[in-house]
């Protein structure tokens, strides 16, 4: 797997705005548990959107390669509220032959509220066969690696 770092400085995570409503809340009146991994994938969307002009539908309908999801995780450091906007931080952390991982971090009001590793395969849309990372999407993920 190819890893940032090797001499140059890391790019800036791209950053994605979310706001949390009352409805996204549990009794507790803080995010439910199941909401925090949706504003993750929700930034992940973004991501690709923002440097490719289409999320998801665009890659699987236009560009005909999908990404679908192998590993989830979360850790939870500070509850999310309705109070400030969830910003969260995207970036991708490595490239492998046939995979993508993605590291989210979600902040409000400058704290850190959860961090997040999303690993995905690249698939061929039609067949949802495993293939190597499109050359074009290699050429554009590998100089935004980040640790």
């Amino acid at each position: 797997m190819t890893e940032a770092g090797q001499g140059a400085e890391a790019p800036p995570p791209f950053e994605h705005e979310i706001r949390v409503t009352w409805a996204d809340c549990d009794p507790a009146k803080i995010a439910y548990t199941g909401r925090l991994p949706y504003f993750a994938l929700d930034a992940i969307d973004a991501w690709w959107e923002h440097h490719l002009g289409g999320g998801w539908y665009h890659l699987e309908l236009d560009l005909g390669f999908g990404t679908p999801f192998v590993h989830l995780s979360l850790d939870f450091v500070s509850p999310v509220t309705p109070r400030h906007r969830l910003i969260c931080k995207v970036w991708p952390s490595k490239l492998g032959t046939k995979s993508i991982e993605f590291r989210v971090e979600g902040y409000q009001d400058g704290t850190l509220c959860f961090t997040g590793r999303f690993v995905n395969v690249f698939v061929v849309s039609a067949t949802f066969a495993s293939q190597p990372a499109p050359p074009g999407i290699r050429e554009l993920v590998e100089p935004l690696l980040r640790p």
